[in-house]
């Protein structure tokens, strides 16, 4: 397995801090693979301080826990950061001989590890006190047991992502933000037993939040993320898809307190009107991402809005809003966003728009992508035309296939295949 000449001329002319340094730069499949070319180079591969950030995604998911409890062994304090997104086989035992291993753990990803329960962030909180991301999405054995737990032994928690953690309620967010004031990201994806209460909670003790997540949160209403916007003032990003019972007055809060947002992503909220879109856009210049598909009831006038005040807007879906037409892509195609900006925008489902659109769209030197599925009146030779202009853009569309005549003097109607099948 190993080399006999371990006196290589690199091991002699370098010291070993050199060599060390070099090896830092290494991945993990790299570093096990330099530890079996000679003995000099296996102590060096296997150095705690070239395992300060490891990610197993890439390199294998099917780990048991006891890899991970060598891990934790091997690296100890070095351990800064640790992925083990999707390992399914880790759990409690595992990540307990970790936590007490690995205490200055700053990063952990255990996304899809769905064998963990309070358990493990019980041992994190009593021992892994540096603790600044964790990452529990879909670990589904997750209770509010485990947010009590983070708040008393973490406080220097600044993102948890907790998406379909379906098991916690208002009472493990009261107990979370309690200890943990200083969160600036928090994802609740799914979190489908949250109430306006919970948010109440997050509004008046994370006044550094800059990142929430809330998609399919159903039972949210403006209530409780009008709370989120007069308490999160630096709120930069904001994702309520899916909260259907949301209106116009959640635009006006954000417009009126959180002048520093870039994302919102608001899809199938269709009581969203072109009142609130402009008393958003009036006041939050900074917008670069919105998502407004199946925003059923705005209008051009939104587009026109969000042309004249979000000069930086970089994506925009306007999939499924069924009002837009030729002439709100106008005033977008001529906004500040435009020239240097826009690189996508999907119009799925927009059944008002024509090539037109398209024409409006080819000064759009920095767009990258356009989505066009279902809309009826754009054609081939449009989609052609504005390639002339933008060679290098993506276009997602879809033409039937045409079906063929009957065919003449036969008995019987010939068919297309997809006729046929359907």
């Amino acid at each position: 397995m190993f080399s006999n000449n371990d006196e290589a001329a690199i091991n002699k002319k370098l010291p070993k801090e050199l060599l060390l340094r070099i090896f830092s730069f290494l991945d993990v499949v790299t570093l096990c693979r330099c530890a079996q070319v000679s003995r000099a180079w296996n102590v060096l591969a296997l150095d705690g301080s070239n395992w300060q950030r490891i990610d197993l995604f890439d390199f294998q998911r099917d780990i048991e826990g006891r890899v991970v409890e060598n891990i934790s062994k091997r690296c100890g304090g070095f351990l800064r950061k640790l992925s083990l997104r999707g390992c399914l086989g880790v759990g409690d035992n595992a990540l307990r001989t970790f936590a007490q291993n690995c205490r200055n753990i700053e990063v952990l990803n255990l996304n899809g590890c769905t064998k963990i329960t309070d358990v493990t962030c019980t041992n994190l909180s009593k021992f892994c006190s540096k603790l600044r991301h964790l990452d529990l999405a879909s670990c589904t054995s997750i209770t509010n047991l485990s947010l009590k737990a983070l708040s008393e032994g973490c406080p220097l928690l600044e993102q948890l992502i907790i998406s379909w953690c379906d098991q916690v309620t208002k009472d493990g967010i009261q107990a979370l933000v309690r200890g943990c004031g200083g969160l600036r990201a928090l994802s609740l994806k799914g979190c489908t037993q949250l109430e306006d209460e919970a948010l109440k909670f997050i509004g008046a003790h994370c006044p550094e939040l800059v990142t929430l997540n809330l998609q399919t949160c159903l039972q949210i209403t403006d209530d409780g993320l009008i709370t989120i916007c007069r308490g999160c003032h630096k709120l930069q990003s904001l994702c309520a898809s899916g909260c259907s019972n949301i209106t116009d007055a959640i635009l006006n809060a954000l417009g009126q307190n959180c002048p520093r947002l870039r994302i919102l992503e608001v899809a199938r909220c269709s009581q969203l009107t072109d009142v609130g879109f402009t008393t958003l856009a009036r006041n939050c210049h900074e917008l670069e991402k919105m998502d407004l598909e199946e925003c059923v009831q705005i209008t051009d006038s939104t587009l026109i809005q969000l042309s004249i005040h979000c000069p930086r807007l970089q994506v925009l879906s306007l999939s499924h809003c069924e009002l837009i037409t030729d002439d709100g892509i106008r005033h977008l195609g001529n906004g500040a966003c435009a020239h240097d900006r826009l690189e996508v925008i999907e119009l799925d489902n927009c059944p008002l728009i024509t090539d037109a659109s398209l024409e409006h769209l080819k000064s759009c030197h920095s767009l990258e992508r356009i989505e066009l599925y279902d809309c009826q009146q754009i054609t081939r030779a449009g989609i052609k035309r504005l390639r002339t202009h933008l060679p290098n853009i993506k276009v997602h569309a879809y033409f039937a296939p045409v079906t063929p005549p009957p065919s003449v003097g036969g008995s019987r109607q010939r068919f297309c295949r997809c006729c046929i099948i359907l």
